[in-house]
Order: C-alpha cells, then structure tokens, then sequence
C-alpha cells in the first residue's frame, strides 16, 4: 500500500449520478483562494509569507519538518490498517481520520507536555503526538478496553462519543487552571457537526467570561455525517466566536504548518492569560463519517476529487523535494517503517481477546434492574442458538 494513497477505497462514479441508493449527490461550490484562510503551504508546495504568523514557524529546522511529514504518513498508515482491520470484523466500528492528517499533526505538534488535551473519537493523529499507543485505541473499537491508557500520562483525555461535552469538560479544566495560577493551556477538539450542540455553546460562553486558557480546535471536515456545514451554520464557524467575545481565526486545515503556526499563537494566548481562541481548521473528509457510513449516497465523487488535489502529505513532500531538504532515500525508508506499523497493529488486534459480549449489560443501574436481567437473559437465548445451529 502506498502510504500516500488518498483514495477512499469506494468505487468511483461520476459527479452528480445517481447513487446505488437511488439518490443524486451534487457537487458543491469550493474555492481555491479564501482571503480569510491563514495558509503557508500551497497545496503545489510553495512556501507564502504571512506576516502575522510567519514567526511561529520561522526556527523550524529541515530535520522538523522531515518529522512533520513521517507524522502525517505514519498516522494515515495506521488509519488506513484501521479501517482494514474494521472491514475485517476486527473491530466494531472505526472513525477514519483520512484527509485531516495536517490539522491534527499541526496542532497537535504545537502543544507543550504540560499543555491537556480533551480529544472527540476522530483525533488519531493527536493522540499519536501525544504518545498515547495506537493500539490502545483499536483496543476501545474492538471493547476490549475503556480507552486503554491513563490521561494524566499523557495530558490526553480519553475519547469522548458525546458529541461535544468534552468541550464543558475543556473548559471547566482551564478555569482549573487558571485558578492555580499554572501557565499551561488546554485545547479542545471537535468537528462541524459539533459547532451546533448546546455544549459547545456553553463552553464559549464559560471560557469568555472567565478568560479559561483554552484553545477551541474545530476541525471543519464540511461532513456532519451526511449533513454539509451550510445546513450547521450562515458564516464561516470561526466568525462564531465575535459573538463572545473572543478570537476566531480559520486556518488551511490540509496545511501543517499554518496549522502548527496558528495553534502556536492560540496557546501562547491562553497561557499569557488573555483567554480563549477557535480555530476553525478548515479541511475535508475524504473518507466516510465512519465505517458504518457510506458517503457516496449524499456526497459527489467530483467534490472528493478536487479535495484529493489538496492533499495535505503530498503537498509537504513536493515542499520537501523542492527544497532539497529530503531524498528518495528518505521517503523509502519511511515506507519501510510505514509497513513494519501495519504490520505491528495487526498483529497486536489479532492478538487481542475477543470483546465480552455481555459487558453491555454491567453498571446500566447501580443496584440492577429487572427489565436488564430480562433483556441479558434473552441475548444468552440469542447466542446460544448459535451453538445450536453448529451442532446440527
């Protein structure tokens, strides 16, 4: 497998066709230039001065930037095992980061150690940054763990399913913060989708009022499952944060090194004690929502494929190449290691025990309920008919 492969691994079909469900998808309007998009790496490659954010990347070494680059190809080599591993019944589900490798691994690179992370369930990459195992993390889609490593080693929260209370539970740990007088900050993650939840808007209204240390991340992937961002919002999601009173910036979500320079300025912000920022990364989902979700009933192949173009790993190579800061010997000796981490994940799932099928029925209710006996009782009937139907 090449480590650089963007393809969503569906059949392809013409733009604005009608669907195997008998739908027609539509191509939406994208624009290759948006005056309000902070970028420093055109998806050609090419290097852009930006005077306000230059500074935060301005001592990066070309040793640095190799790191970016194997961060981002590492990352989609373990995503796309994932999703191998999943189509294989290795796992239970799995939410692919496919196309969001730049937001995560920029931002992620931009935080301190003491610096806390509160993840949703798509931030692979960030986990990855954070030296959590990324076999801890097939471990929670297999149910076989519940999480599978300690937060407080890594200042990396466990992933979160509700959609956006962990931005409340960001919050309420910067104003912690704060109150300790520490100079650390805390970063939130979560999508477009998210934007519209009442948590979300809690969070903003916390953060402002008492000045939490905490950085929003919105990765605006433009996919609410099926769901495109101009049913979530009239105005760009960063703009939501004037509202608040506070700043709001949108960054090339496929550029990792606007992505780094702007997290840089935003926790640099929260630890002066000037408050909080959203930062509206804005990138694409080239996969689906997860591997539960098949995109080519609602979205067009056309949309994916001008995305495709924007990779944000195949533009960090060509600025590579271009700047002699990197050789073919380089970029196979990362597809060696690329493979030797498929490799190791597979091995390490195949390896895991199967997930207990009635833990599902434990903890519902402190002191047990008749309705869960019955309910427990009836899926050991269902199992059980299994084994019944092997016998004969």
């Amino acid at each position: 497998m090449t480590v650089e492969s963007t393809a969503a691994r569906k059949p392809r079909r013409s733009a604005g066709t009608k669907s195997t469900a008998g739908k027609t998808t539509t191509a939406r309007k994208t624009t290759s230039t948006d005056p309000e998009l902070v970028q420093l790496l055109t998806p050609e490659g090419k290097r852009v001065k930006n005077a306000e954010y230059d500074k935060y990347v301005a001592g990066i070494t070309p040793d640095e930037l190799r790191g970016l680059y194997r961060d981002m190809v590492l990352t989609r080599r373990f995503d796309a095992e994932a999703t191998s591993l999943q189509r294989q019944g290795e796992l239970g589900l799995w939410a692919s980061l496919l196309g969001q490798e730049a937001a995560q691994i920029g931002s992620g690179r931009a935080t301190r150690e003491d610096d806390y992370v509160f993840p949703t369930y798509r931030e692979h990459g960030v986990a990855w940054c954070r030296g959590v195992d990324p076999t801890n993390l097939l471990g929670m889609f297999r149910g076989v763990n519940n999480g599978g490593w300690d937060p407080n080693s890594n200042n990396f929260q466990l992933y979160t399913i509700v959609i956006g209370s962990q931005t409340l539970h960001a919050t309420g740990y910067a104003m912690g913060i704060a109150k300790d007088g520490a100079d650390s900050a805390v970063i939130a993650y979560f999508g477009d989708g998210a934007s519209s939840q009442g948590d979300v808007a809690e969070s903003f209204t916390f953060s402002a009022v008492y000045n939490a240390p905490v950085v929003f991340f919105c990765q605006n992937n433009q996919w609410a499952i099926s769901e495109p961002t101009e049913k979530q919002t009239r105005v760009p999601l960063y703009q939501r944060a004037q509202g608040y009173g506070f700043p709001g910036v949108r960054v090339d979500g496929n550029d990792v090194l606007a992505c780094l320079a702007v997290t840089k300025w935003a926790l640099e912000r929260a630890r002066a004690g000037e408050g909080p920022t959203l930062v509206e990364a804005y990138t694409y989902r080239m996969g689906a929502h997860t591997t539960s979700d098949d995109p080519t009933k609602y979205r067009a192949d056309e949309e994916r494929e001008a995305w495709e173009a924007k990779d944000p790993i195949l533009r960090v190579r060509r600025y590579l190449e271009a700047s002699n800061h990197a050789d073919e010997g380089f970029f196979a000796e990362l597809e060696t290691e690329s493979e030797a981490l498929g490799k190791r994940v597979r091995e390490a799932v195949r390896a895991m025990p199967d997930p207990d099928r009635f833990a599902i029925f434990e903890n519902v209710y402190a002191d047990g309920h008749a309705l869960v006996d019955e309910e427990r009782a009836q899926f050991a009937a269902y199992q059980a008919s299994f084994a019944d139907v092997e016998r004969a």
